[in-house]
Formats: C-alpha cells, sequence, structure tokens
C-alpha cells in the first residue's frame, strides 16, 4: 500500500520529522501530531490507514489514545512506539488492538520494514501461526538469529494474544545475551497464558542461573 494514509503522533519533533522522512520517500501519505488529542482530532477529520503511536506523551497517554482511536475507527492499524525497557506497555496496547510495536531507537530501514509488514499483511490464521513459531526456531537452530527475531516479532504482531511468540522471543533474546528483556518476555507469555509450563520454566531458570541459555 505505498499510498496509504499514515499518522504519526509523538511529542518529540525530531522523531516526527524522522519518520516523516523515512516513509514519504516510500510513497505514503505522512501527517503528523504533537500530542494524543491533536491526534484524534485529525482522525475524525482525514482517517488514516496506519497511526504509529507513541506510548508516553505528556497529557493524554498512547494507551489512552489507542483506545479512543479505535472506538473512532475500528479499522485503523496501531504501531505503538515505546522507549527500550517498556515493552509490558507495547504488550499491554496490542492487547487493546495495536497490531505491533517498535522500540527506539529504530532506524529508517526497520521502520519501513515494519510499517510495509504492517500494511500488507493479513491476520495469520492460528495453523500459519504454529508454522511460523516452529519456522522461527529451526532459524534460530541454524544459527540464523537476527531471521527468527523478527519471525517471532512478526508472529506477536499478528497473534499478540498468544504466548508462545513472547515465550519465543525471550528465548532468542536470552540467547543474544539480553537477559533482562528476555525476562520481560518470559513474564508477558505468563501473563497472557499463566499455564504456559515452558515459559515459566524459562522463567525460572533464567532467573535462577543467568548464565543458562535455552536451546533450539
Amino acid at each position: 500500500m505505498p499510498d496509504a494514509k499514515i499518522l504519526v503522533a509523538d511529542d518529540e519533533k525530531s522523531i516526527r520529522l524522522t519518520v516523516k522522512q523515512a516513509l514519504s520517500t516510500q510513497g505514503y501519505e505522512v501527517s503528523v501530531a504533537v500530542d494524543g488529542s491533536t491526534a484524534l482530532e485529525q482522525l475524525k477529520e482525514l482517517p488514516a490507514d496506519l497511526l504509529l503511536l507513541d506510548i508516553q506523551m505528556p497529557g493524554m497517554n498512547g494507551i489512552e489514545v489507542l483506545q479512543k482511536a479505535m472506538a473512532q475507527q475500528p479499522s485503523l492499524k496501531v504501531i505503538m512506539v515505546s522507549a527500550h525497557g517498556s515493552i509490558d506497555n507495547a504488550v499491554e496496547a496490542m492487547k487493546l488492538g495495536a497490531v505491533d510495536y517498535l522500540q527506539k531507537p529504530f532506524t529508517p530501514s526497520e521502520l519501513r520494514e515494519t510499517v510495509a509488514n504492517v500494511l500488507n499483511r493479513g491476520a495469520v490464521p492460528a495453523d500459519e501461526y504454529a508454522s511460523q513459531i516452529q519456522s522461527a526456531r529451526e532459524m534460530a537452530a541454524s544459527g540464523k538469529y537476527e531471521d527468527a527475531i523478527a519471525l517471532a516479532k512478526q508472529c506477536i504482531g499478528s497473534h499478540p494474544e498468544s504466548a508462545a511468540g513472547f515465550n519465543l522471543l525471550g528465548e532468542l533474546l536470552e540467547v543474544g545475551g539480553d537477559q533482562a528483556e528476555a525476562l520481560k518476555n518470559y513474564r508477558v507469555a505468563l501473563d497472557l497464558d499463566p499455564t504456559f509450563k515452558i515459559a515459566s520454566d524459562n522463567l525460572s531458570r533464567a532467573a535462577m542461573d543467568p548464565k543458562s541459555r535455552p536451546s533450539f
């Protein structure tokens, strides 16, 4: 959807300018809003195909804006933009209808790839989701960790209500040495499904022995 209409809501001027420049060159029609209230007003006047929404903004925060925006325009696709370490908030947003998230700082190529994936994909059927989880594990087993992480994030974006994607992302991050983010993803998986034994085992193992690593 190169002609898609995209609204960027972020209180940081540098982020607004960077995102607009990166996406406008791809043929998207990009508008910006300095806060949540302004974003909602703009959506009323001109519905968008995609909203890039910062979680932390003064006044109305991203979660509140998300809920109101989805009520105004149920078909709207929303990508949450979060600071490093605030994945829990991003997950809460996806439970409320957001389809993906980006963590700051991100590169223009990461931004373009995420936007293109969200605009071009539909809901992934449950059987295909399970197949993608398995494919990501096979990538990890062959040492293709970056590809596996990208696919795990795609799984999360298509089915944010499922614990398997978050558990897998936790395992991949743990292997990569990002212990703190791995633990957060395990906790998110258990928050979504308290009976998910694999995530429970991973969380216990990682907390008790930080030097241990999952195997694929």
